[in-house]
């Protein structure tokens, strides 16, 4: 599964552990956009971002090859989206995995794309 970058910063925040059965899941990989994005984010205090590196040093990363960029080409030809979601959206089809997320409104358009919400059955 692909964790979306909404996800690991929500788990690297204080309160976040509960996201542990996504995080530390034996399938759990990033998009390579993923660090830059969660890195990039503007309110992270230092204890999150060395978090944040450390969960996404140690996660398996899917590339930005050719086949994610076409995909990525595609979906922003057929609706106006962020760069970083068409690549990390483009990464799950193109891989054929579901895609983990708490913002399911910036994805539900795209045909194909398998959408899991933590925070829709969150305990």
């Amino acid at each position: 599964m692909l964790l979306d970058t909404n996800i690991i910063i929500y788990a690297c925040k204080p309160g976040g552990e509960w996201l542990a059965s996504w995080t530390e899941h034996p399938e759990a990989s990033i998009a390579s956009v993923t660090r830059i994005e969660a890195l990039g984010f503007t309110r992270i205090s230092p204890e999150e971002e060395q978090a944040i590196h450390n969960f996404t040093n140690s996660s398996p990363v899917y590339p930005l090859d050719e086949g994610v960029i076409e995909q990525a080409i595609k979906l922003r030809q057929q609706k106006k989206m962020k760069l970083g979601d068409a690549i990390i959206a483009a990464t799950a089809l193109e891989y054929d995995i579901p895609l983990v997320t708490r913002n399911e409104e910036d994805f539900k358009q795209i045909v194909g794309l398998d959408l899991r919400n933590p925070f829709a059955v969150q305990p």
